[in-house]
């Protein structure tokens, strides 16, 4: 009986921490503005490279909760020092974008035929979308409030069912990641045969927008928390 309780308590964990994420995952964020965009460019593999590279700050993040530094992360200084960091990457970011977009000629034709797929066995092109999937999500305060909240308690339900909790945990955090913008990423380059020069424009436009619009948000929630906090 005592085995078959920790086997349900245990997918319990798996299931809510699964379902959690998912309607975390599918919230507009600037991870799914960039999933949109780089899947455009270079196919299926960029959403689930873009979502190893957030796996892997996450993991990092929980080695840190395992070492016992969650009261130093719970400083209400970091997560404004991220969000005024992260806020000036995502706005160069999408200026960047943006300029970009205007590259692109209105009346070329489908998108499969101008856009230089690449696969995982590229080792720039998967460092660079890593690299992108972690500088994104750590460029969230947002984010980083949910794990040292949220995330720090469900750590320590499921430490409480020793390694097996933890793993199925995390396993059901990042599947729901995987599956929603390995989702978003699979629909897109199925259908780039369709989209065009003028709508992928608009698209990468909207994104780039959408991206400067998060920067300039976390900026501003960056300053409010200094200044309400006195921590300038």
């Amino acid at each position: 009986m005592e085995e078959t309780s920790v086997m349900l308590a245990l997918g319990g964990i798996f299931l809510s921490s699964f379902v959690v994420a998912f309607s975390g995952a599918a919230a507009p964020g600037p991870v799914l503005s960039l999933t949109v965009a780089e899947t455009m460019r270079r196919g299926f593999w960029a959403g689930p490279v873009i979502i190893l590279g957030h796996g892997i700050l996450e993991a990092g993040l929980l080695v840190f909760f395992f070492l016992g530094l969650s009261k130093f992360l719970s400083n209400p200084l970091i997560p404004a020092i991220l969000g005024m960091g992260g806020g000036l990457f995502l706005v160069s970011m999408a200026l960047a974008m943006l300029r970009n977009s205007f590259r692109i000629p209105e009346n070329s034709g489908p998108l499969r035929e101008g856009v230089q797929f690449y696969h995982p066995g590229d080792a720039s092109s998967s460092g660079r979308l890593v690299a992108l999937g972690i500088l994104t999500s750590i460029s969230n305060p947002y984010w980083f409030i949910w794990w040292v909240t949220v995330g720090l308690a469900y750590v320590h339900i499921s430490m409480g069912f020793g390694a097996p909790g933890v793993i199925l945990f995390f396993v059901g955090h990042i599947l729901a990641d995987l599956t929603w913008y390995g989702g978003i990423s699979f629909f897109i380059s199925h259908e780039a045969h369709r989209i065009r020069g003028r709508v992928y424009k608009g698209i990468l436009v909207a994104c780039s927008l959408l991206l400067l619009i998060f920067g300039v948000c976390f900026i501003n929630w960056s300053i409010g928390q200094l200044c309400s906090g006195g921590l300038v």
